[in-house]
Order: structure tokens, then sequence, then C-alpha cells
């Protein structure tokens, strides 16, 4: 290619049609550059060579796949996650349920966590980084979607992590007990729409939905934390924007107590916690 018609760096990024966020995060992590360097770089005639490194990135990004399946990474709460096809992207309005787990585990104990469904572990990796003393249970029933929590949980959290595979508490020992349960189950509603559009049509199925009325996952998950958790210990959902009021009954019906409703930084409901009656860890907890 004659370097007189070769493009700028600028030029590029803007006929690729994508986002300009989204084609800056290609054009970085195929050339393994900063954005600093790309930014100081608008104007330059972007390399033949450079060019045929990122194509290839930004056609999967132009037929529709996720920037971060593309990257093999996204961050979440300050730290890089590994993610692939196998796990769900993370999303920022899940750190409200971080934030609100942290809340309710004291730095200074060894307090036992359980996250199920933890898919790519963001949240067990999580709660285990700021909680270095805590001991936190990541459970998953999807090998490859384990095997991508272990390799976060090796990167960020090795010491206070351990993943297990298991249908929710099914494989877990009997006599375990847990002061926090913490959960993003799959709760979109089965045939919704939104399961065929944009980036949720290349996740998996199994953990976006529940094949039915979006709640199946949570009730489980309920029933079984009322013989799981210690006393005074708390369970927390996220889930979807019109949820909450159904959350907090099935909390009540199992007799659940300081139960609540939170709101995401868009206003929506977002994350449902309860409280097992009890006497203990709970005292030191704030509502």
């Amino acid at each position: 290619m004659n370097p007189s018609t070769l493009p700028t760096y600028r030029e590029f990024l803007n006929a690729t049609g994508l986002e300009p966020v989204d084609a800056r995060a290609l054009i970085c992590h195929a050339l393994g550059v900063s954005p600093a360097w790309l930014a100081a770089r608008q104007r330059d005639a972007m390399p033949s060579d450079e060019i045929e490194r990122v194509s290839p990135a930004i056609k999967r990004r132009q037929q529709g796949e996720p920037v971060a399946y593309i990257v093999g990474t996204r961050e979440f709460y300050s730290l890089e996650f590994a993610v692939n096809p196998a796990v769900l992207i993370p999303r920022p309005e899940t750190e409200l349920l971080v934030d609100e787990a942290l809340a309710r585990i004291p730095a200074e104990t060894a307090a036992t966590v359980l996250d199920l469904g933890t898919g790519s572990g963001i949240i067990a990796v999580t709660i285990a980084h700021h909680r270095p003393r805590a001991l936190v249970t990541a459970v998953d029933a999807s090998a490859p979607a384990l095997a991508v929590a272990q390799q976060n949980a090796n990167q960020h959290a090795p010491a206070n992590v351990t993943c297990c595979l298991s249908d929710w508490y099914q494989a877990l020992p009997g006599n375990r007990l847990f002061d926090v349960i913490v959960s993003n189950p799959p709760y979109i509603v089965a045939e919704d729409p939104h399961l065929a559009r944009g980036d949720l049509r290349f996740e998996p199925i199994s953990a976006l939905t529940d094949h039915a009325d979006g709640l199946a996952c949570i009730r489980t998950i309920t029933q079984g934390a009322v013989d799981r958790l210690k006393p005074d210990g708390w369970l927390l959902f996220e889930h979807g924007y019109d949820q909450g009021q159904a959350v907090r009954h099935l909390l009540q019906q199992y007799g659940f107590i300081k139960i609540n409703t939170l709101q995401d930084l868009a206003g929506i409901d977002r994350v449902t916690l309860g409280q097992l009656p009890g006497s203990g860890f709970g005292d030191t907890i704030p509502e």
C-alpha cells in the first residue's frame, strides 16, 4: 500500500463505523498500546501492518461480538477480570451488590461468604480482595465458567477464594454455614426480546434466564439459604428492574427480616437483601 494512501489513525477509527470507545479499545488491544499512545498519533498515517493486525478484531465487533470477549477482559470494581463466552460480561450495576455485601462483612472477622452462580467470579473475587480475612466460596454449575472464576481468583485473591462445581447448594457439605450469601442469578424472563439483542446474543443463555418467570432461581436460592445461613446472616440478590416487590415478598415468606430493595445509579431497583433472624454476627452489621 502506498504510504500516501494510508489513513491516519483517526481516519481508520472513524471508518470502522463503531462507537469510538469500542474502536479505540480494539485498536489498543490489537497493537498492545495505551490509549495515550493512540491519542498522540491521531494525525499520523497508520502503517499497513498495523491495519492488518487490527482488522480482524474490528470485523468481529462489526458483526456484533462484544468487545469484552474480543479483548478477553473487562474492568469491574477497579480490577481487571478475564472473561470469555462461557461467562456473563461484568456490568457496573453489579457493583451495588458488592457494595452492600462488603458493608455486611466486617474487615476484622473471618466471615464466610457464598457466591452462588459465580460466573467469572467478579462478585466472589472482589469481596475476597477487599476482605482478605473472609473465606469466600464461589459456586457455579458450569465447569467452563468456574475455570474463568478460578483464573480471576488466582489473579486477585488467591488465598481466600475456593471455587466449587455445584448446582446451587448441591455439592456443598451439609454442615457448611455462611455469614453472607450473594447471587446474581439468571433473572431475565423467558422469551424476553432483549435476549435476542446486543451483547446478550453472545452471552451464555443459562446465565441470563431461568427459562421461566425470572424468579425460579431466586426461589431456589432463598429456600436453601434458610438452612445455609448462620443466625443473623444476610442474603443479597441482584435482580431485574421490575422484580423488587416479588423478591421482597419471597424473603418475607421464608422469615427474613430487615428486607430492603436498593436502586442503582440509574434509580432502578437492582438489589434486594434480607437478614435471617438470630443473634451474634448481625449485631455488628449495619442495616
